[in-house]
């Protein structure tokens, strides 16, 4: 691959070279900038240079960025990950529910699988791809991931500036008003750091919205927009407003566990339904929708039919 080739602006004068680059270079952190500096991967006038040093302004940089390594990994089987989207700059899967996005145990992870069976990728230097918002264990539906550190950093742009729809369907216990909005602060709970509360103060906020999509007995089926991308946000802030999730064993009371549509589910009941967002290369609109799973599915069959009786 030819050297990508930078030219130092005037206004850049005094600045040190890794940090102009981690600036400058789309989706190149620091500590990367560092270390292909160190390697002898950065050069100016044909020269290897320090992470440290000083530009003066008008200088041209030399950058290679060497074939990402293969992401360590042992043997990995696991689910199949139906692919909704996916090209050179990132690939969008409609995840199962068990399964974790990142490595970190014994299971198989989302980005180990994709690694695996959907290359090239190429973040932080690994063939391996970026993870830029997360799902829950239990929760199913559409999963975004970079295939390079360029797209990295344009998805993250793009969901802190909020130009990111998604949506969620999901079960909660008794009957929730027809439409809603829940904002307020946000933060672990301090009486349990396992959980997150909105009853806290915080600086953080937490939003979403939601509608009924259908009254079921016993249950009602909502459509939620998040606004923010907290950890656990639909869990907490439906719970705390009163509507907890089917299924929740963490934040759901022992009614929202035993009920039967939450036992033939087996897991929470939540799923990434339908995800919009901008083109991380080109800017041009993205919308893909995963089916629901056959054990959501089933719980509404459940639901419908007690219904009727």
């Amino acid at each position: 691959m030819a050297p990508q080739k930078i030219t130092v602006p005037r206004e850049a004068s005094g600045e040190r070279l890794d940090k102009h680059l981690s600036k400058h270079v789309p989706g190149l952190s620091l500590e990367r900038a560092r270390k292909l500096i160190e390697h002898g991967q950065v050069r100016i006038r044909g020269k290897k240079c320090q992470p440290s040093r000083k530009l003066w302004g008008g200088e041209e940089i030399e950058l290679d960025r060497p074939p990402p390594r293969p992401l360590a990994r042992r043997s990995v089987e696991g689910p199949e990950l139906p692919v909704l989207y996916d090209d050179a700059a990132l690939v969008i899967v409609n995840k199962p529910p068990g399964l974790v996005v990142e490595p970190g145990g014994s299971e198989p992870s989302v980005v180990e699988l994709l690694a695996a069976r959907l290359p090239p990728f190429d973040v932080e230097g690994v063939s391996q791809p970026g993870v830029v918002h997360r799902l829950d264990r239990e929760t199913s539906g559409c999963l975004v991931l970079a295939r390079t550190d360029e797209s990295v950093a344009a998805l993250e742009r793009a969901f802190q500036e909020k130009r990111v729809d998604k949506r969620y369907w999901t079960l909660v216990l008794g009957e929730a008003p027809e439409q809603g909005r829940l904002e307020g602060p946000y933060g672990r709970d301090p009486k349990d750091p396992r959980k997150f509360t909105t009853r806290v103060q915080s600086a953080r906020r937490a939003a979403l919205s939601f509608e009924v999509r259908e009254r079921l007995r016993g249950a009602t089926l909502l459509e939620v927009r998040l606004e923010t991308g907290r950890t656990h946000q639909i869990r907490v802030q439906l719970f705390e407003a009163g509507h907890p999730v089917l299924g929740d064993a963490i934040y759901g009371p022992a009614e929202a566990r035993s009920h039967p549509a939450a036992r033939a589910l087996g897991r929470q009941a939540l799923h990434a339904l339908r995800l919009s967002l901008p083109h991380p290369s080109t800017g041009a609109p993205i919308q893909v929708e995963a089916p629901l799973p056959e054990d959501f599915q089933q719980a509404l069959t459940l639901l419908r039919t007690w219904l009727a009786e």
